[in-house]
Order: C-alpha cells, then structure tokens, then sequence
C-alpha cells in the first residue's frame, strides 16, 4: 500500500497500467514517469545528462516493458507475420530478432518493431508506441489465416552500457554473453523464464531482458541492481541524447502513420522484390517509383546548449520559407553540439545545406549533416 500511495502522486489513473517494475523504479530514485503504449515509463531519475554519461560509460538498467509483444501463432503465423511486415522474413531463423516496419494499405508507418522468432509457428512483436495488436486482429479478419494474435505476459528490461556484459554474466553466467548482435536465447532464473536479446534502444552494446512471469519484476529488479551496483550499474531510462545521436527514430516524434519508409531513409527494410505479399506493398512500389518529396535529415545547430529536449516541432526555413520541421533536439555534452532530426524538403537536404530553425521565435544557424552523428557503423553496438 505504501508504493500505491507513493505512486499515486504520478497517477492518471487505472486505464494507464503501472509494469512489474515501477515500485522497484521508485525504490532506486525514479522522479518522473511517461505514458507509452498505454502504460508508465521511468523518465526522470534525475540529470538526464547524467543518466547518458552512465550509459556510454558504466551501464544502465531501464524499465521497458511499454514495448508490449504482439504474440502471434497457429498454423499460418509465418505467412501472416510476413504479410503485417515490408522486410522479407523468409530466411528469419529461430532464436534471431530482426528490426522490421509494419506498414499500411497507403505504405504509411504504422510501427517499427523488434521481431523475435521463437519457433517456425511463434513470432513477438516488440513494438513502439501504436496499437499493433488491433491492426493486427483487424487485417487478420480479411486475411484468410489461421492465426492466434495476443499479448502475452512478457516485460522487457533493458541493460545497456560497455559493462552490460560483464553484468549480465555475473548475473547469469556465460551463455547470454556469447550472444550474437540480433539473436536470443530462452533462459531459466530460479524457475522463472527469460528471454534474453542482444538487442537494445541505444546503440550501446546491450542485451534487453524478457520477463515471462509479470509477478517476479520486483525480485528481478532488484537482483540485477544489487549483483550490478558495484560494478558500475545504475537505474535509468532510454537516454533522449543517445538515441538521437545514433538518430535512432522515435514513433510519433519523428515518424507517423504520415511518413512512408523511403523519406525516412529506410530503403533496408522494404523488400518489393519478394515473392511474399505484404500490406502496402503496392504503394510503396509507386511510392519509390514517384520519389520522394522530403527526407528526414541530421541537423547541427548553433547556439547555447539546449536544456533537455523539445516539446514542439521547431520551423525549418529558408529564405523567409518553411522548408521543413525539426522532429528531435537536444545537446550532446560528448559531442559538444547542438543536434537534431528533421524531416526536410528534398532540394534542401543535401548535406551542408544551411537553414535558420525557428525555435519557438529565437532563431538559430542550422546545417544539415550526414546521420548518425556518432558511431555510424554501430560498432559499439555490434561488437564482438
């Protein structure tokens, strides 16, 4: 009763679910929470600055069970997974993740999850901030499959960092550590079951931690922390200036069910050329044969440093013309710049380009630049 209380002062509610976590979260210093996908999120255990410096240099464990799971199985539920995704799935293996785009009958955005293979008839979704699961039942009503969709009892943690490794492995021992980029392992804690990934949202090197049992999120808190801590571990959340370093996309900030894969530069993840069909993939076909109008960019800008990061879409211009938005800001205290995402108009988004952003009636000097702004190869992610 004492965390109901506590957590109260956070509250909107109970049609925003708390996660097996946040009591926990509060316990180790959570101030501040978000709503995503229709659940709270840690936001705030204190400087976020901080928070990014104990990321790229010691470790982080954040609360990432907003990315619910689609569960899909049944007798078609390769063949229906391929149709929700753009990317060709057929040589998916078992135990491997894939980043893939769910797109709709227009060729609009409707999701970028994590897809994770568990067996030739068993696929997770891990998905960002949009009601997959409804638009999944709903194309399933049309599809003419044999299909179960639901949302199983699954909440994902995230251990982040350069000694995420060496922590996980005291936690778990060896196996999870041997981990390919991308690939998974099933794992028993105590009788308690995990999925445990090589995956992350940080461009860090990471592993990201399924719970399966929704009651053990306490206990599994606390024993990461308490093995962790000494080793540089601390509680956090997925830091706004890393992933905006990495120019890693956020759904609703800088892709909407407005945005097609092709503006936003991601060409990898759409395969016209399968055999399979997939929804929207005739759109997309006359999309990419069209071209596109706008493309999303890397922006640096001149200035103070930026406090936090912004709550509204900032004006693009060029002489005296709006010529674009930038979707995501903030300071980068490693690299000592101001830096952003933006969606611009194509002949304004050739790196070098200069532009004046209108932030909120102060303008600034701006450039386009290429993306990511660091580690553009994802080594540190990918390392061996």
């Amino acid at each position: 009763m004492a965390h109901e209380l506590e957590f109260a002062n956070f509250s909107f509610g109970t049609q925003v679910r708390k996660s097996p976590y946040s009591d926990a979260a509060l316990r180790w210093g959570a101030k501040g929470f978000s709503v995503y996908n229709h659940m709270y999120i840690p936001r705030d255990f204190g400087n976020p600055e901080q928070n990014f410096w104990n990321l790229i240099n010691h470790a982080t464990l954040a609360d990432v069970s907003v990315e619910r799971q689609v569960e899909i199985t049944g007798p078609d539920a390769a063949k229906f997974t391929q149709y929700l995704c753009s990317r060709d799935l057929s040589k998916c293996e078992i135990g491997q993740c894939k980043y893939v785009l769910i797109t709709d009958q227009d060729g609009g955005i409707i999701n970028d999850p994590i897809l994770l293979k568990l067996a030739e008839d068993h696929f997770w979704l891990s998905i960002a901030d949009s009601d997959v699961l409804l638009w999944a039942r709903g194309v399933a009503v049309h599809a003419g499959m044999d299909v179960n969709l639901t949302e199983p009892d699954v909440s994902p943690l995230q251990l982040q960092g350069p000694k995420s490794k060496d922590i996980l492995r005291a936690c778990f021992g060896d196996a999870p550590t041997e981990l390919k980029y991308f690939r998974f392992m099933e794992y028993d804690w105590h009788g308690v079951p995990l999925i445990i990934s090589r995956t992350g949202w940080t461009s860090e090197l990471g592993y990201e931690i399924y719970l399966r049992d929704a009651s053990a999120g306490g206990r599994l808190w606390e024993y990461i922390l308490d093995i962790g801590y000494k080793m540089g571990l601390r509680p956090g959340h997925t830091s706004g200036i890393r992933r905006i370093e990495a120019a890693m996309l956020s759904y609703h900030a800088d892709m909407t069910l407005a945005n097609n894969p092709f503006e936003l530069g991601m060409d990898r993840l759409v395969n016209l050329d399968m055999e399979a069909d997939f929804v929207g993939k005739e759109a997309l076909a006359r999309i990419k044969e069209a071209g596109v109008k706008q493309r999303l960019v890397g922006i640096e800008v001149e200035g103070a440093p930026f406090v936090g990061v912004n709550d509204f879409y900032w004006p693009l211009m060029n002489d005296g013309k709006q010529v674009g938005t930038i979707s995501s800001a903030v300071y980068s205290p490693r690299l000592d710049k101001n830096i952003a995402l933006g969606m611009l108009k194509v002949e304004h988004a050739s790196d070098g380009t200069e532009l004046v952003v209108d932030k909120l009636g102060e303008t600034r000097k701006g450039k386009v630049v290429p993306i990511p702004f660091f580690d553009p190869k994802k080594s540190l992610a990918a390392a061996s």
